[in-house]
Formats: C-alpha cells, structure tokens, sequence
C-alpha cells in the first residue's frame, strides 16, 4: 500500500461545522488498490442501455428528417468512445487536487460563457442556450460543475479560517445569494428554467453540507420558492409551461402535444412493455424522442418493470456515490463528490417526473440515456473524477 504526503486538509483541532468527517490530523492519503468497481459498473450499465435506447428511440425520426436511421446513433457511439478515454484518463492520470487549484479561474471562465450565448449563440426553439465549438456546447451544462467546484472550494477556505464563519449572515449566506443570483440571471434570460433549477438545487443541497445554519437554508428555500413563484406569475415563458401541465388538453396541437404523446406512451406500455424496438408514439407522435423523452420511450417499449430497474440503477449509483464521499480523503473532496451525485439525482428526478407528468415541461435531460454528445462527455467527466477520489481513503496536512 503506497504512501504519500497530503497535499490537502484541513486542521482537526475544530470540530467542522458540516455534517461531513473530518480526519485528524498527521495521517497521511493512502493509495486504495483500485477505484470503486461497483460505481463504474453501474457507470457503464447505464452508458450501455442508455446508447441502445438511444438507437430504439432515434431510428424513426432520423430516417424520416436525415434520409438515415443511424444519423443519431453513429454519432452518439462516436461520444461515448470519447467519453470513455476521457473517463479512463480522469481515473488514471488526473489528480482531482488541481480542482482546487483553478475552482475560482474555472468558474469565471464557464460563468463569462453564459453571458457568450447573446452575442455568439445559436437559436434553438425560441432559446439562446447553445455555442458552436466545432461542436454545441451548453454553457450551462459546464456551469453546474464549476459551481459544485468553486462552493466546495469556498467552504474549505472559510473553514480553514475560523470554524463559525459559515455559520454567520456575511459568510454563511450572502455569497451563496450572490453567487445564485449572477447564475440565475443570465440563465432566465436565455431562456433556461430546467438549468436554473438545477443549479439553486445544488446551492441549497451544498449549503447544508458545508454547515450553514439550518434558519438560513430556510430562509435560502422561501426566497427560491419566491423567485420560482414570480417567474410562473410574471413571466409568459412560466405560465405557458405551469398551463401547459395542467390542462396539456386545451392545446393538443401546440405546446400540450409533447406532454400527452409522452402520457399516451407509458400508458401503452403497461407492465411489461410492447417490445423492444416496437414504440409506437416514436413514429413522429413524440418529437425528438431520443431526447428529453426518452424515458416515455423505454417505458413503452419495455414496461414497467424494466424502468422500475432503470431508477434503481440510479438509485443505486446515488446510494454508491454517497459512500464514495462519506470515505473520501478531506471535506473539499466529499462536498466535490456530494455536489455531483446531487447534480445527477436532481436530473434524474426532474426528467422522470416531468416525463410521468408530475411536474412541468422544463426540458432536463436523462443522464446517459438522452441524446447529446457534449452533455455525455461533461456527464462522463463528472464520473471520472468521483472514481478517481475513490481511490484515495485519508488525507491530511502534515
């Protein structure tokens, strides 16, 4: 078992604030034999599936749009193959510690990239939320990470200065309002709700395990509730959607369309599902199902039973993501591995309940299973830097 000098940590004379370990001090980071094999196997799975319903889902639309039933699918592949190197080189060659290093020029590099979209973006069904790199990029999607990024950072800062600090107004709540609200605005403009609510939702869930006041993450909740509350009664884009869910029927050609085609599929299904392959609501019925609405499509094809094993795989990779953060080296790298199993959960409970009808329209993807070629490679990303903490058990200052 090798042995190195920390290169992070922070003093135990102080208890911590938050609800995460912190090791004593003068042990050493020890190298584990491997990286955690059960979470990169349910990584892969779902890679697995997600590319095959990728392909079940797409071949429809692409022959009857591009003239090819593998327009989709053969680009996908061609992401995932990137996705893995990118994967294995996180695992093997990367050192998660240099996060730290660049958490603040990281995230004002990706934060500026908001602002880019207005001036360099493309437009995507009356949205600005798109740059062309060669290939479309998301800023947004960039953003949760450096956010996870940067929050983590700032929590281990102000814990290595005093252990209270979190828990006052100046330095508790204040710059988690700031930092919301910069991201909240250009985001709303673009306009990007799904994002939005990602990215409060992992302020809030990054909040409480850094060890803010529980009377201020009330108070944090009450105010995104309010802003959530003045974008549904003030603003069109809120309102067409908060109609659009409750009565999808008053408008079966328009914007309830989706939403009824998605209902129309799950309900088809039944227990064990039409058959693979044998969608019916992706013949044209559902637009661009091997997208946001994937997910209707698997329960089509393949039941109940089978997407009641889809959500216990992620339940599974959540439940595995938490211990990998509970046994992490330092409270930087279990808030970074914290941040990003909640980022997943968030998604994966956004996209399943918006596609069951239980909430809104608000345009989440599913991770690993809906199409997009940048979003996988950042998903994939994210993965490989929880599997390359993972192989590290304690870890202090010397």
């Amino acid at each position: 078992m090798a042995e190195t000098k920390a290169k992070e940590g922070v003093p135990a004379k102080k208890k911590s604030p938050g609800i995460l370990p912190v090791r004593r001090k003068k042990q050493v980071q020890r190298l584990r034999s491997g990286i955690d094999w059960f979470f990169a196997g349910i990584v892969l799975f779902l890679l697995t599936l997600g590319t095959i319903f990728i392909y079940s889902s797409s071949y429809v639309y692409a022959k009857h749009n591009y003239d090819d039933s593998y327009f989709f699918i053969s680009k996908q592949i061609g992401w995932v193959l990137i996705s893995l190197v990118v994967l294995f080189a996180l695992i093997r060659y990367f050192d998660y510690l240099i996060l730290k290093k660049f958490s603040g020029i990281a995230f004002i590099a990706s934060y500026l990239l908001l602002w880019c979209v207005f001036f360099f973006g493309a437009d995507a069904n009356g949205a600005k939320r798109w740059i062309y790199f060669g290939v479309s990029v998301q800023p947004s999607e960039i953003v949760k990470f450096t956010v996870i990024l940067a929050i983590s950072s700032y929590i281990v800062w102000l814990e290595n200065k005093g252990k209270d600090l979190i828990r006052t107004v100046k330095h508790g709540i204040i710059p988690f309002a700031v930092l919301a609200i910069a991201v909240a605005i250009p985001l709303l403009l673009q306009p990007h709700l799904s994002a939005t609510i990602i990215i409060l939702g992992l302020i809030f869930c990054l909040m409480y395990l850094g060890g803010v006041r529980p009377s201020f993450l009330i108070w944090t909740a009450v105010a995104a509730g309010a802003l959530m509350l003045w974008i549904i009664l003030f603003t069109s884009h809120g309102q067409t959607r908060i109609d659009t869910w409750l009565h999808p029927e008053n408008d079966v050609r328009g914007a309830g369309w989706q939403p009824l085609q998605s209902l129309y599929a799950i309900g088809s299904g039944g227990l064990w599902g039409v058959g693979f392959g044998a969608s019916k609501q992706k013949h044209l019925y559902l637009p661009e199902p091997q997208n946001d609405y994937i997910f209707a499509v698997i329960c089509e094809e393949m039941g109940f039973v089978f997407a009641a094993v889809v959500i216990i795989l992620f339940v599974l990779l959540i439940w595995r993501g938490f211990r990998i953060a509970k046994n992490a080296p330092s409270k930087f790298s279990s808030l970074l591995v914290m941040g990003i199993i909640c980022q997943i959960g968030i998604q994966v409970f956004l996209n399943i309940a918006v596609v069951s009808g239980a909430l809104p329209s608000t345009g989440v993807s599913l991770p690993f299973f809906s199409y997009g070629g940048s979003s996988l490679m950042i998903f994939m990303a994210e993965m490989g830097v929880v599997l390359n903490v993972s192989k590290y058990s304690y870890s202090e200052k010397a």
